[in-house]
């Protein structure tokens, strides 16, 4: 919890917007790393039926590299469960978050007006990829 005890009603409310703010980021991220995995399922998808021999290209950090399928599905594998992980953190530090919200709410006797909440999920939906992607080459063999 708080290590200080809010001396008047500014300072709960400004706690009370903090601890908001905060839920809302967490839900931020939740919402980005589940665009995250969807991203890699469509890749797996794409990717798994194909000739594990079949050349293809993975963005990594920015740098466009060229590796063949076997190699590259694994690891988009495993970037894929360590997001889903991280998204298993973020959510059980949401369920703390609204815990700690509620246990405000109530010690202080918080009641929010219908009206005052506000979305703002325009900043994260124009995202586009990561820091990674993959590119599959023809299947034929180039000249």
């Amino acid at each position: 919890m708080h290590a200080k005890e809010p001396v008047n009603e500014q300072m709960i409310a400004n706690m009370y917007t903090s601890m908001r703010t905060e839920l809302n980021q967490i839900y931020s991220k939740i919402t980005e790393l589940e665009m995250e995995v969807s991203e890699h399922s469509l890749v797996i998808n794409a990717i798994q039926p194909l000739d594990p021999a079949r050349r293809c290209y993975r963005m990594i950090g920015g740098v466009l590299v060229e590796r063949n399928i076997k190699e590259v599905l694994p690891a988009v594998q495993r970037n894929k469960e360590g997001i889903e992980e991280v998204i298993a953190r973020l959510n059980e530090a949401l369920e703390k978050k609204k815990k700690e919200i509620a246990d405000f709410e109530a010690k202080y006797k918080i009641r929010i007006r219908k009206g005052d909440s506000d979305m703002k999920d325009e900043e994260g939906s124009k995202k586009e990829g990561g820091s990674q992607g993959v590119l599959v080459g023809p299947a034929g063999s180039a000249e």
